[in-house]
């Protein structure tokens, strides 16, 4: 008996010994049957194995990849186990992202409704449904539905002055991508769902305690990304037990009830919930997409989450490089007083997109910081690169590394520098359209991008009109990106020291 089963056990040993063999031999030469370089994958873990193991943040990754293969048109590499195109050469982006979109309508990611239900939105559904509620939602961001909203952030910047008397009184580090998250999951709160969440005001808000939980870097969520990505069957199974404890419920729940307040009581706001009321009452406007509770509630999740996350992160982001850059932030506060002399200190829309040097601040804030560090597409047809005899099958999945091109000292010279003048309209001109990309580009590109910019830019006007941040001893340098987020992000916190101006 024992004989047999030692005789089993070899033949099984020796089936999967062959079977690793061959996968893994399939997988080093996959990209050589399409004549493209990259380098050799880690068998599961493919070319990201830093990041999987915590080492390196995927942004780091994704540069080290590029820095390598950066005089290649494109090069292929493995998310773990999955087939990955790096398209780096801007003429060949801006094919994929503009010229021939119709073939990369879908950015080829996958999503699991039935343990994670609200990650049906916007930023993941194939196109079929992805194209009648883009065409649908789009009309929130609108100039003129920008100024309605704009009165809405002017609020929330009041509470944000008032939390900024406090800090300053106490003259101890502030972690600024906390007091930024705060002022973000207010202004969304009250633009996108007409709710104040108190978050600057009540260190118990619901809704910043839940926004936390979706996106901050935890154990549960570093178990959750790696079931999610390496055993996909499994965490169909599990994957609930994973998501972030009440998250689906409240958000359900929440925008289901002031949808049916709001008819009941017959209250317009101009804000994302009526867009999404509108819909609820002509669904006909979506063709053939059923239009649930949960599909509404999905797009306004993903609004409230990049809405107060991305924003905030980038507000951080400027104030740490302002911290160690006095002479730019002082040129910056001159404007946003000069513009006070001229205006009154009442801000408005038109005000805010007259100040150009706050402009430049942003835009090379996110140069050096792009949120996200790579875009993604997925080919719906076969594809042939035009200028190259590079064939892709239909299916093939590919990053765009915004972070590594927006790094490259080819493209902008000296990048570890923070020069806002990178972005005078003469610098702009003589750059290539595709070599800046924090929001992307073509018609899939951030639905809120407008919003993003103005959004950040009240939160930016209202700290620095009055207070002046600087280092402290735990402000972190140089800037190590978290390696437990996919977004990125400074591990530790952005610490800074806020004192009056």
């Amino acid at each position: 008996m024992i004989d047999v089963f030692q005789t089993l056990l070899g033949i099984a040993l020796v089936l999967v010994s062959v079977y690793i063999y061959n996968y893994y031999n399939e997988v080093t030469n996959y990209w050589k049957k399409y004549k493209i370089p990259g380098p050799k994958p880690h068998l599961l873990f493919g070319n990201i194995i830093q990041f999987i193991a915590l080492k390196k943040s995927i942004s780091e990754c994704v540069k080290q990849l590029y820095d390598e293969y950066k005089e290649e048109p494109v090069f292929g590499i493995f998310d773990r186990t999955t087939p990955m195109l790096v398209v780096n050469d801007l003429d060949l982006i801006k094919d994929v992202l503009i010229k021939d979109f119709s073939l990369f309508t879908d950015r080829g990611l996958s999503f699991y409704p039935k343990v994670e239900p609200l990650t049906e939105h916007l930023f993941v559904l194939e196109p079929e449904r992805w194209r009648p509620l883009r065409a649908n939602l789009s009309p929130v961001f609108t100039s003129g539905k920008l100024k309605e909203m704009f009165l809405l952030m002017l609020d929330c910047s009041m509470y944000l002055e008032k939390h900024l008397a406090k800090i300053a009184d106490k003259e101890e580090p502030v972690d600024c991508r906390e007091l930024s998250a705060k002022f973000t999951t207010d202004v969304i709160g009250n633009c996108v769902f007409g709710i104040d969440t108190s978050a600057l005001s009540n260190e118990d808000s619901e809704f910043r305690r839940i926004g936390r939980s979706v996106l901050a870097p935890s154990t549960r969520a570093t178990i959750r990304n790696f079931v999610r990505e390496i055993l996909p069957f499994l965490y169909k199974t599990i994957g609930h037990l994973l998501q972030p404890p009440g998250a689906d419920k409240f958000f359900t729940k929440m925008v289901v009830d002031t949808i049916n307040y709001r008819k009941e009581n017959n209250i317009y706001r101009p804000d994302f919930i009526n867009i999404l009321m509108e819909l609820k009452n002509h669904p006909e406007k979506l063709q053939n997409v059923e239009l649930t509770d949960t599909l509404l509630t999905a797009q306004a999740f993903v609004f409230f989450v990049a809405g107060f996350e991305t924003s905030s992160t980038t507000i951080a982001n400027t104030f740490y490089e302002l911290a160690q850059n006095h002479g730019i932030q002082d040129k910056l506060r001159e404007e946003i007083r000069q513009s006070d002399t001229k205006y009154g200190k009442i801000l408005t829309y038109d005000r805010v997109k007259e100040m150009k040097y706050l402009d430049k601040v942003f835009k090379e804030t996110l140069r050096k910081y792009p949120i996200f560090p790579v875009l993604m597409r997925q080919a719906l047809k076969n594809y042939t690169f035009r200028e190259t005899k590079i064939t892709i099958p239909k299916g093939t999945k590919m990053w765009i590394p915004v972070y590594g091109i927006q790094r490259d000292p080819n493209v902008f010279s000296d990048p570890e520098k923070f020069d806002p003048e990178r972005f005078s309209e003469e610098a702009v001109a003589a750059r290539h359209s595709m070599s800046y990309l924090p929001f992307g580009d073509g018609p899939r590109n951030c639905i809120g991008a407008r919003f993003a910019y103005f959004q950040s830019k009240v939160g930016i006007i209202t700290v620095l009109r009055n207070y002046k941040v600087d280092v402290c001893e735990k402000t972190i340098i140089p800037y190590k990106p978290d390696p437990r987020s996919f977004l990125l992000s400074l591990k530790g916190g952005v610490y800074l020291k806020i004192t009056r101006a």
